[in-house]
């Protein structure tokens, strides 16, 4: 077979991807499974070497360096065909019987797992004659170089140089209904229903998504679970001549779903294709004068894991995590942060309440990518007989009000501070790849004082709690825990002041008025009028710039201090007068957090049952023990990520050697890595045996990743369930803070959009974290697509006073910029505004 130019489908299999790339492969195999395959042959990668050999070599070069293929396109479209392969082609042709035919690429990197190639590489349909067939052929190798093509194997690092193109030549089917049909659930995962989609005509136009096909949703038997009517807005027949028609709007006033036999019959090739190949797959069909036939088959890419059942407590906990993770974690972030920072620390103090728990119950991987998060239910264990008593005794040895006194807390900041002032880049090898280690050790002790610290922190905040239910007050809780300062606070003062400044200086004014923060960071290095105000934002970067800007529980996204923007973009929004839009502003709908909680002491002080002196002191203790203790969770957290920065700076350090040594194409791709596999490496550069594994083990984790960019790492609907919209409702979600606001929207989606927000703004977000906290003094509402009413977001926006909806699911994507919406809090409503409704709270 490896000098064959021309060959029978049937003469290929699986393994034939050299010779008939993947599509010719896959389809070879399903003929000789005995599946419903239109006759045809393969024209293989040698021919395309043959042809290809005719050309400049220079032409492909260029075209992967540059990634514009056009010469090498232009070059194949009038190639010269030798007398052998014309006369091959010929043969093959007349041997189907010379009438009408489809021609598909098959690329040696096509149609396979991870890569599908979908869309990016040739097909001519309805090929009549010898002549219009070989330039079909010849259009198709040209198709290996278009753009997209280049610029999706660079992004899958394949060589182009390594890539051939075969073509598979069929007999043509003119299909009356034609489609693809997936054999796992693409949107939920789940491996019990077949999807569907369906309109009239080729199935090109449902293909390239010209037409809203009709949706079907199969049982594995084949029974219709659900249907849903396309449009039909365009269908794609064949010309009796050759090439296809396409014909504008047959859409039928009455639809009328696929007969169940020709369903029955997908379901069941579907379901047997599946199992033959041993994963889910990607199947186009036609159907024709009664009959289905299969036209291709890949594997499916970017599935979801299959969708497992949660509890009560688990969709609880799903929230916090869909807030909390809204990236996919890296093999780095696995191998360092997250069994070292707030994951692992937290699963210490589960432990330490006596149950089982830890990382590697979250975070699923698959081939060392992390393909799902799952809602874990600690589970009981001995331990939990003895917890009550080693919460005691730490209750009773340690004071949150003296936890900064701790030697634990002085020798991290001491040792930190050590490793932040190391010249990374001036390392030997062998000292940079401690560094690592050295920042994770500094964690610990930190995790240690959470959990000596914590039991009276919690028990302070239980005891209030249970006053407030004797008193029957229980719901100013939330008042007497307003405006607790701790250093997240602080850090918004120290904003606000940068803000002060900016307003109070009419260059910088202007500056913050007209340019967006990355120009602002240029400005505030290179002009010197900004120059003192450069070095106050430098001394914020010092005491704060730790703070992540995406997530607080991975390594890779990276800190204030590496993303300047994101800070400056809080200062503009800060720097904006209230209500410059005109929408009313954030001082129209916040509430004094200090006021509230001195109302709050005042009603529970004055209560008849608090009649003594004695009384009423024990309480404010009381009150002031339980703030203390709120404020001890998120100071820990500010220390307990301190050495974030030195952590991730040595990554990329380490990412950026190995980049100049040409193991990794660039630094950040050490993000693929783990740890323990950098460890492994006692030179650099690398000896080539390790060069060449740790590029293999980048590229295969690069392409999982990838597959997945597009899958969650947890189901919403399996949290949020799947209700639509109610009445005139745009979103919905959770009611977590009470409140009735008219404002604009504006949606930002990550730190780098801060400096989007105006004053009186609705906040539309995927998520947010303490770094989001400022914008709160500016937003009318807020509207998160994850999180519920004990999240980060609800509990900031409580004291703001600012109406809040949690878990949208989509409000980011349905909402848009500049959109005029009513944010309901009680009822976890957004709903378009009433057209001449103004600004409003509630």
């Amino acid at each position: 077979m490896a000098e064959t130019l021309v060959a029978p489908l049937r003469a290929f299999g699986r393994d034939d991807l050299a010779l008939a790339g993947g599509k010719g492969a896959n389809l070879g195999e399903l003929v000789r499974a005995g599946f419903p395959v239109p006759d045809g042959f393969v024209v293989t990668t040698r021919a395309y070497d043959q042809a290809a050999s005719e050309l400049d070599a220079r032409l492909f070069d260029a075209a992967a360096t540059s990634g514009d293929g056009s010469a090498v396109r232009e070059a194949f479209a009038t190639v010269a065909i030798s007398t052998e392969l014309r006369t091959a082609i010929s043969r093959a042709y007349e041997e189907l019987g010379g009438g009408p035919v489809a021609v598909r690429s098959s690329a040696t990197a096509e149609d396979l797992p991870g890569a599908a190639f979908a869309g990016l590489q040739g097909t001519v349909l309805n090929v009549v004659g010898e002549e219009a067939l070989v330039d079909a052929v010849r259009r198709c190798w040209g198709s290996l170089w278009t753009d997209r093509a280049i610029a999706y194997r660079h992004k899958r690092d394949l060589d182009s140089a390594g890539v051939r193109m075969a073509v598979v030549v069929q007999r043509m089917v003119s299909a009356e209904t034609a489609g693809v049909l997936f054999t796992a659930n693409p949107v939920s995962g789940e491996r019990g229903e077949i999807v569907v989609d369906a309109s009239s005509g080729l199935g090109e136009a449902v293909v390239s998504g010209a037409v809203t096909p009709d949706h079907y949703v199969l049982d594995a038997e084949g029974r219709l679970k659900r249907w849903t009517p396309g449009r039909r807005e365009v269908v794609i027949r064949a010309l009796p001549e050759g090439g296809v028609q396409r014909v504008e709007g047959e859409a039928s006033a009455d639809p009328t779903p696929l007969p169940a036999a020709v369903l029955g019959e997908l379901a069941g090739l579907g379901t047997r294709i599946a199992a033959h190949f041993g994963r889910p797959q990607d199947i186009e069909w036609a159907h024709a004068d009664g009959r289905v036939w299969v036209l291709q088959a890949r594997p499916m890419t970017a599935l979801p894991p299959p969708p497992i059942p949660l509890s009560s407590v688990q969709r609880t906990l799903g929230r916090t995590l869909l807030e909390y993770v809204p990236v996919r974690p890296y093999p780095l972030d696995m191998s360092t942060w997250v069994p070292y920072g707030p994951v692992g620390q937290m699963a210490r103090i589960v432990r330490s309440l006596g149950f089982r728990v830890g990382p590697s119950d979250v975070f699923q991987e698959e081939d060392g990518v992390v393909v799902r998060l799952v809602p874990v239910s600690p589970r009981p264990t001995f331990d939990l007989v003895a917890a009550p008593f080693r919460l005691a005794r730490r209750a009773l040895g340690y004071d949150p009000q003296r936890w900064m006194d701790d030697p634990r807390v002085t020798r991290l900041l001491k040792e930190n501070d050590a490793l932040t002032k190391l010249d990374l880049a001036a390392l030997p090898w062998r000292r940079l790849m401690r560094v690592p280690r050295e920042a994770l050790a500094l964690v610990e002790p930190v995790g240690d004082v959470r959990l000596d610290y914590f039991p009276r922190a919690i028990l302070s905040l239980g005891r209030l709690l249970a006053l407030l239910v004797v008193l029957r007050r229980t719901k100013l809780v939330g008042d007497l825990l307003l405006g607790v300062f701790n250093k997240t606070t602080e850090s918004i003062r120290a904003l606000r002041e940068l803000a002060d400044e900016v307003r109070a200086d009419p260059a910088l004014a202007e500056a913050f008025a007209t340019r967006e923060p990355a120009a602002l960071v240029e400005a505030l290095s290179d002009d010197p009028t900004f120059a003192r105000f450069g070095e106050k934002v430098r001394a914020f970067l010092a005491e704060y710039g730790h703070r992540e800007t995406e997530t607080p529980i991975l390594v890779t996204p990276g800190t204030w201090v590496e993303a300047p923007e994101t800070v400056l973009g809080l200062v503009k929004v800060l720097a904006q007068p209230a209500g410059a839009n005109g929408d009313g502003g954030a001082g129209e709908v916040l509430k004094d957090a200090s006021d509230g909680y001195q109302r709050a002491v005042e009603e529970i002080l004055t209560h008849p049952r608090l009649r003594s002196e004695t009384r009423r002191a024990r309480v404010r203790r009381w009150i002031d023990a339980a703030r203390v203790g709120l404020a001890f969770r998120e100071d820990t957290h500010f220390y307990f990520t301190k050495p974030l920065p030195v952590l991730r700076r040595s990554l990329l350090e380490i990412g950026r050697r190995l980049s100049e040594a040409g193991v990794l194409r660039e630094a950040t791709d050490v993000f693929h890595l783990r740890l323990e596999e950098l460890e492994a490496i006692r030179t650099m550069p690398p000896p080539t045996s390790d060069a060449v594994r740790l590029r293999a083990l980048v590229r295969a984790r690069s392409a999982k990743r990838d597959e997945l960019a597009g899958v969650p790492l947890l189901n919403p609907m399996l949290v949020y369930g799947d209700s639509a919209p109610d009445g005139d409702a745009l979103v919905t979600g959770l009611p977590a803070v009470g409140g009735r606001v008219t404002g604009t929207v504006k949606v930002v989606r990550d730190p780098s959009e801060f400096g989007k927000l105006e004053s009186g703004d609705v906040l539309v977000c995927p998520y947010t974290n303490p770094a989001w906290t400022p914008l709160f003094q500016r937003a009318a509402a807020v509207v998160v697509d994850t999180g519920g009413p004990t999240s980060h977001a609800a509990i900031m926006a409580r004291e703001y006073g600012l109406p809040t909806v949690m878990g949208t699911r989509n409000g980011t994507t349905v909402l848009s910029d500049g959109q005029r919406v009513t944010v309901d809090g009680h009822a976890g409503r957004v709903t378009p505004a009433a057209a001449k409704e103004p600004a409003s709270a509630a």
